[in-house]
Formats: structure tokens, sequence, C-alpha cells
């Protein structure tokens, strides 16, 4: 469907009571500016879409006081709490903006950068990410995140600082064509740029946390250890999956099969014992391993011609947003 408001803000929130009626003051004051209104030129101008990842505290409420005075600005509830990941996806599913951007809700993220953003996709690109220079975070957050925004630019050849950065725009084609799934709102980036989108960043201000504790935590390390893996085959090999395990078989195989052709050689010209070598056993194993890693790829690329999908998350609460034309106010 065609773009219906010139802007759609996208704002994951969990838990986060005490930051939402300042950080709704903020972004209200960031649209006055009239360089973004004219930027966007569109009426309706923009819609706040706001995403409650199953709180349990008053945060819902406090968006849907706001819902109930300001049509744009609409809520989607989760029925529990299903990740960033997860809720973004949501948000990008609903998005009817001609341009979008994605905010956390903790007040970190400074909305007056909106404009720099979108004046930089009308320079011809597709993905702006915001790029902390500057954080002001504890050495919890920075050590683990400069280890992982060092890793994934140098295994994908994407030249970004902050990868993981909440504070992005889009052209509304970028997020249509994302599918999310795991942890892998780190690595939109790299999904855009895998599917020809041309991506940059640009420095944006960040500031200390005010209210509530930070949900980073060492638990999400390794999930976002896995998904950056997942990343990697994906766009590497995604639709073509019998290129990495058919070069892992034949890799194989060509090991085991040399192993085992130098233990035959042994025995028939050197009268070595071959039945009870360690080095025997090994050779086997791999052309066994071979015959696996061969049958997998084959399996993978029968797979992706019949695959299911599944949003990954369950809506229990609409308010003001359209789906196919209509209103939901509760579903």
């Amino acid at each position: 469907m065609p773009p219906t408001t010139g802007l759609t803000i996208i704002v994951p929130f969990y838990n986060e009571e005490e930051s939402l009626p300042l950080l709704f003051d903020q972004i209200y004051r960031a649209l006055e500016e009239r360089e973004l209104q004219a930027l966007l030129g569109q009426s309706p101008l923009f819609e706040l879409l706001m995403i409650d990842d199953g709180s349990s505290d008053g945060s819902a409420d406090v968006v849907r006081r706001q819902a109930a005075v300001r049509d744009e600005v609409k809520l989607i509830s989760f029925q529990k709490n299903f990740g960033k990941t997860a809720a973004l996806a949501a948000g990008f599913r609903y998005a009817t903006g001609e341009y979008v951007v994605t905010m956390d809700a903790d007040l970190q993220d400074d909305p007056f950068a909106i404009r720099e953003l979108i004046m930089k996709l009308q320079d011809g690109y597709d993905l702006v990410s915001g790029w902390k220079r500057e954080r002001r975070d504890p050495l919890s957050k920075t050590i683990p995140s400069w280890l992982f925004n060092t890793t994934t630019r140098l295994f994908t050849g994407i030249a970004l600082h902050d990868f993981n950065c909440g504070l992005k725009a889009y052209r509304r084609g970028v997020v249509k064509s994302l599918e999310l799934h795991g942890e892998m709102h780190r690595y939109i980036p790299v999904l855009a740029s895998w599917n020809g989108y041309r991506v940059t960043e640009i420095p944006v201000r960040h500031h200390s946390r005010k209210h509530g504790l930070t949900k980073f935590g060492a638990s999400r390390m390794f999930p976002g250890l896995f998904d950056f893996f997942t990343v990697l085959f994906i766009t590497r090999y995604l639709r073509q999956p019998m290129h990495f395990f058919g070069m892992l078989s034949l890799l194989s195989f060509v090991v085991g099969f040399g192993i085992s052709c130098y233990v035959t050689v042994e025995k028939i010209f050197f009268d070595q014992a071959a039945g009870n070598r360690p080095i025997l056993f090994l050779g086997i194993l791999l052309i066994i391993l071979a015959v696996q890693f061969f049958a997998i790829g084959l399996l993978g690329e029968m797979l992706i011609r019949d695959t299911s999908r599944t949003s990954g998350y369950m809506v229990k609460e609409m308010v003001n947003v359209e789906e196919g034309g209509i209103v939901n106010s509760d579903w």
C-alpha cells in the first residue's frame, strides 16, 4: 500500500512509565521545526506508533491517555515481552509513513536528530543509522558494544561505527522488505545492505538515562552472538545453502579420503597395521561428515522453496492502528 503519512515514528518500550511523558513532549517539540515540516510536506504529517513490549507497569496507560486526545498516537500492546526485534517487526508492519524513524523510549535518543536523519535520506540513501560517537553509558554497555560493532564491521564489510543505535531513519521500502526474528534488530543495516539498499550513518547526540535501569544484560550477548552467525549465513548463503554446506562437504571428503589413501598405501607397501590406527578412524569420520554436510545442504535447498513464516509476536491490544483501511481500537 502507498504511504498515507509523511513520517512514522516507531518507539518500542518496556516498563518506561517515568520516561514516556517527557518523551512525548520532546518528540512533539522536535516535530514543530519548520525545516522538518518542509522536508515531509504531506498531510497528515506524521504518526507516532508506540509498541508496548509487554510492560508490567503503567507505561501503556500513559500512551492510551495520549492516544485518546491525539489521533496520530497509536498503540500496539503485546501479550507478553517478546523483545525489541518483535516490537520493531510489528512497527514496520503497521507503519504508513513515507519515511520511518525508530528510536528508544529511555530518553537517551535525541528526537531533534530526526531532521538530520531525513535530510540524509534525501541525499539518496535508504537507511541512515545514528552514531553515538560520545556515549553516555557505563562500561558494561560500551565495551560489549565496541566488540560487537568491530566484529560486525570486520565480517560484513559495512563501514558503520554503531550498528545497534536505536535511532535510525528508513525509506518505506526498506522496512517493508525486512524479515526480522530472534535478536536481529542489531543487524538491520546488514540485512538492508544485503537487500541492495544504500546504508550510511551520521553522528547523533546521546543522553544519559534519566529513569529506571537499562534492559541490557549479559544474557543478551549469547543470543546476539548466535544471531550474528545466522545473519552471516543468510546474507551470503540463504538462497544457496548448498554453496556453504557443499564447501564443507568437499573439504571434509578430500581430507578424509586423503587420510584413507595414506593408510592404504602404508598397509600395501610398508605392511603397516591399519585396523587399529586412530588416523584411520579420523579418515572414516571425515568421509561420514562429508556425506552429512552434503545431505544438509540438499535439504536446505529443498526447504527454502517451501518456508512457512510467522510473525514472532502476539498482539493483545491496538489503539488507532489501521490495517487494510480499518481502524482497530481493540484487537
